[in-house]
């Protein structure tokens, strides 16, 4: 593990109302055996994110609504130690997807997410997230077990 010092600050995020590429998506392993056409669906209810190197993601502790899947750059997961500073867990290259466990069981971030690098993001918000499973259930019953636990998990099936 590496330990990282100082206080990253948050820069602002740059958000982009251009509609996410599918293909995007398609590169995280949650994604990868949906049909073409249930990640254009995924594609349209996410946001593009474009983040400074260092800037604050979120921070452990805090409640959560939104996940990730890193489009491009790197994002650093870590947590605060005492007397000692920040110590990674894992650096989160494109394909990865974090912060769903937040969604899914309404508990707080467990750790923080920073911009290692300058880096895009796709977000997924779990209210656009719950819409799109009440209007498209099909989504949750396709063949692939991560994508249906998941969204199992997040109420889709309420």
């Amino acid at each position: 593990m590496r330990r990282f010092f100082g206080a990253p600050s948050r820069p602002p995020a740059v958000l982009s109302s251009h509609r996410m590429d599918p293909q995007a998506l398609r590169a995280c392993a949650l994604f990868q055996s949906l049909p073409a056409d249930r990640v254009r669906r995924i594609a349209d209810i996410a946001t593009h994110r474009d983040l400074p190197a260092g800037a604050i993601i979120f921070r452990e502790g805090e409640s959560g609504d939104e996940m990730y899947v890193v489009i491009a750059g790197k994002v650093r997961i870590s947590k605060r130690v005492a007397g000692v500073g920040e110590e990674a867990l894992g650096i989160l290259e494109p394909g990865s997807h974090f912060g769903e466990m937040a969604m899914v069981d309404d508990s707080p971030r467990s750790a923080d997410a920073i911009a290692h690098t300058a880096c895009a993001l796709a977000v997924i918000r779990r209210d656009e997230l719950d819409q799109l499973m009440f209007v498209d259930k099909d989504l949750a019953y396709e063949t692939n077990d991560k994508i249906k636990g998941f969204f199992a998990m997040t109420g889709g099936f309420k």
